[in-house]
């Protein structure tokens, strides 16, 4: 009756989604469970374990971690109650509203995994055995404008590892990478990796460490806006012809891995922070080589200079994961951070870790077909009704199907077989058992192939023994 009234209510109203949302189909909810389950089963093979967190925080908890702009996009929960009666009569007045939140809202809807994470890690800092790994796969609110592939409400799949400084995370990082997306049935994506640390070279080299965020942001680019756009781009940045020289061979590294690092090695030879992050590229290839998947190096990992990702958070190697089957931004990234937890006090624990872009993933699959067979996930057999008085047959039989594992259904009412037949046909359920009168009596039961549209008959063990 509660649902009734519901419904009721919503007849007289066009329901509609809020802007940004969308529900996802029981058909969609089977892929991106694929998804997951499939990224999951890999991170615990690596020795990482799912938490969650609330879906709101404590607004002071978001506040001031994303800079201006985040903290625009925050979604504020308003106080319960009267939750106005609180605030000063003058800011009512002035109707400033940006100077009301702080007396009308106390909560805020997560806007990324990274933040709770690092309230996590502090708050349960007495009961973690460090190095602490972990995954979470949560939706996430951003108040951004909507457009194609953004929405208000996403998940975010992170796996990250804090309190370890050892290289051998990033390695196993880019492992995990070629993994998920070879078992996700990907064939042709590269891992790209820099180091923070040879960015800082750079700008040190030329003369302009205070400019290192300007020089990156223009180098980032380089794909969209070529060698010329980039140029001009740091002259109106404050750089000179001069340092153009010096950076132009940098930003065109050509040849192997092994030929960029060598060429990085002459360039960077007078900057100590410039070696420091081209040995902890070589020590991450090292690893690579000990696990004997050198293959990697040669095919899918790539040394990309002109990677930035999020300049200001990281400190160590960069990843970024693109895939080249399909015209798509990146289905991944990730970084080593020093700091992850000093927003809260807890100083010096360093972490590396990356993201998987579901959505875009999702995409990808669904683009070049490479999802399972709809259905896998829903029943495998429906049991017509042909009458009543059969259910004291049927029922026990779908008991025992059950209890072997097997997803059965009975189709509720003894309605037409036609009918039936396409419920079958529109839940892609891929067998149908036909009992009636004389099955019950003979015990042989007709099993039809809903696709190839064959019939057999069996025994209930030999109907079970199939299915299972």
């Amino acid at each position: 009756s509660c649902l009734m009234s519901i419904f009721a209510a919503m007849a007289s109203i066009k329901p509609s989604l809020a802007k940004g949302t969308r529900d996802f189909s029981p058909l969609e909810m089977d892929k991106r469970n694929h998804i997951f389950n499939t990224l999951k089963s890999i991170f615990r093979k690596y020795g990482y374990s799912e938490i969650q967190t609330p879906s709101f925080e404590n607004l002071s908890t978001l506040t001031g971690k994303y800079g201006d702009e985040g903290d625009k996009l925050i979604f504020k929960i308003l106080n319960s109650g009267d939750y106005l009666s609180k605030a000063p009569a003058e800011l009512l007045e002035a109707k400033n509203s940006i100077s009301l939140i702080s007396h009308i809202s106390e909560k805020a809807l997560r806007y990324d995994l990274t933040v709770p994470f690092a309230r996590y890690v502090v708050m349960h800092q007495n009961d973690i055995a460090l190095p602490f790994k972990r995954f979470q796969i949560q939706p996430v609110w951003r108040a951004d404008r909507p457009q194609r592939g953004r929405y208000r409400e996403f998940y975010q799949c992170d796996v990250d590892v804090v309190g370890s400084s050892s290289l051998l995370n990033e390695a196993e990082f880019i492992l995990i990478y070629n993994e998920a997306l070879a078992k996700l049935g990907l064939k042709d994506f590269n891992i790209k990796l820099n180091n923070r640390k040879i960015l800082s070279g750079i700008a040190e080299v030329v003369g302009k460490p205070e400019l290192i965020v300007d020089m990156t942001v223009a180098i980032d680019k380089l794909d969209k806006i070529g060698l010329e756009g980039v140029n001009k781009e740091l002259l109106e940045r404050g750089f000179t012809d001069e340092d153009l020289a010096i950076l132009k061979p940098i930003i065109e590294l050509q040849g192997s891995n092994a030929d960029k690092i060598a060429s990085m090695k002459s360039v960077l030879s007078n900057s100590e922070i410039g070696m420091k992050g081209i040995a902890e590229l070589e020590e991450v290839f090292e690893y690579i080589k000990k696990f004997g998947r050198e293959n990697l190096l040669e095919k899918i990992v790539e040394v990309d200079i002109t990677l930035a990702r999020g300049l200001n958070y990281y400190t160590g190697c960069i990843f970024e994961v693109k895939t080249n089957e399909v015209q798509m931004g990146s289905i991944g990234g990730g970084g080593r951070y020093d700091d992850l937890t000093g927003m809260f006090g807890l100083k010096d624990l360093t972490g590396v870790g990356v993201s998987f872009g579901a959505d875009r993933i999702y995409d990808v699959l669904e683009e070049l077909n490479l999802f399972p067979q709809a259905g896998s996930a829903s029943t495998k057999l429906l049991i017509v009704n042909f009458q009543e008085s059969l259910e004291a047959y049927t029922l026990p039989l779908m008991y025992r199907l059950r209890e072997a594992g097997v997803a059965v259904e009975l189709y509720p009412a003894a309605v037409k077989l036609k009918k039936q037949m396409s419920y079958a046909d529109s839940k892609g359920i891929p067998y149908v058992l036909l009992v009636g009168d004389e099955e019950a009596g003979s015990g042989q039961l007709s099993l039809k192939n809903m696709e190839s549209g064959e019939q057999e008959k069996l025994t209930i063990d030999e109907l079970i023994e199939k299915l299972k």
